[in-house]
């Protein structure tokens, strides 16, 4: 039986580093253990919160009711005629340490998404993706407990319906199932992905004219070390917002206005812009209030100077979403969950 702490402080399990406290915890580190723990009543509590890393999440107070931390380890890989590998990962697994298993046995599909904060369990909710790359693209599907019938359920890609940043695990089934481990589709043999422009151009800046999985990995690592801040030393939850997608006729208003603006197109016809592009252009890059404020070297991130309250940083992300409202016509939505 799984054991039940009382009053536990979540301040180190939350990258914010928001010292907060949850009424009742439990560390679950074996899939084994939910049948009997649901049968015995343990997960009748509400509310509840599945907790990975806490790498995306603001807490604004204490949480009133049960916290399960998955730390379920394991990495097991399937190879398949053709040349695709199968990797399964429990959900506790670091996400980073994932990539950096898939990178050092050669195989392709995720080292665009190196050294991104969280875990494995949490990739799916929150179809993680950066530098061309999105979690979809390599997901095979995952195991999950489901905490209102107590039996396991497996989803494909598809019925994970995939969006940015968004998934089924986000919408209907939010706090509804437990991620046990996912797999992951890898390649042997695969072009790499080096259409994000900052990864060819450092690409090219080393010389580096046929890069391999490794080479896309470091690169991709270091610039993220050079612009995101490392949570150990000051508490970030990464990116904060989203970037906004919006249809051709709001982009061409906006770029009326504003021609410099930094925008993407997306695979359906619509503009990504570049949130961190906005938030620095209304006067927020490197801002400090209080405790809190955006990092200094990219504008997307919100940090914790030391001793903020979520509430703090709740009420000061606030104030960007509104500034850059007021100024560009786009109203933010935030990537962190608020609880």
């Amino acid at each position: 039986m799984l054991n039940i702490t009382e009053n536990e402080s979540l301040k180190t399990k939350n990258t914010f580093g928001i010292d907060v406290r949850a009424r009742r915890f439990v560390l679950l580190t074996e899939e084994e253990m939910l049948p009997a723990f649901f049968a015995a009543g343990g997960l009748s509590q509400r509310p509840l919160l599945v907790l990975g890393g806490g790498s995306n999440i603001l807490f604004t107070k204490d949480f009133e009711g049960l916290v399960v931390q998955v730390a379920i380890k394991g990495l097991e890989r399937e190879d398949l005629p053709g040349g695709d590998v199968l990797v399964t990962a429990g959900a506790g697994v670091v996400w980073n340490d994932f990539v950096q298993y898939a990178v050092s046995e050669g195989l392709a599909g995720a080292e665009n998404l190196s050294l991104i904060p969280g875990t494995v369990g949490a990739s799916p909710v929150q179809n993680i993706g950066a530098y061309g790359v999105e979690l979809k693209d390599i997901f095979e599907d995952c195991t999950a407990f489901d905490l209102e019938t107590g039996t396991f359920r497996l989803f494909d890609n598809a019925a994970c319906r995939f969006g940015y940043r968004d998934s089924i695990f986000k919408q209907e089934l939010k706090n509804r199932v437990l991620i046990t481990k996912v797999r992951f589709r890898l390649k042997k043999a695969a072009a790499v992905n080096i259409s994000y422009g900052a990864i060819a151009a450092e690409l090219s800046k080393r010389g580096i004219n046929n890069p391999g999985i490794k080479d896309v990995s470091q690169v991709v690592s270091e610039i993220r070390v050079s612009k995101l801040p490392d949570p150990s030393t000051i508490g970030n939850a990464g990116s904060f917002f989203k970037n906004p997608v919006i249809e051709k006729y709001e982009f061409a208003e906006v770029v009326a206005k504003h021609p410099e603006v930094v925008h993407y197109p997306t695979a359906d016809g619509r503009i990504k812009l570049a949130a961190g592009w906005l938030i620095e252009q209304c006067g927020w890059k490197g801002k400090v209030v209080g405790h809190t404020g955006t990092w200094k070297n990219q504008a997307l991130v919100l940090v914790n100077h030391g001793g903020a309250t979520g509430k703090e940083i709740l009420d000061f992300s606030a104030a960007v979403i509104s500034s850059v409202k007021e100024v560009f016509g786009i109203e933010l939505e935030r990537e962190v969950n608020i609880l």
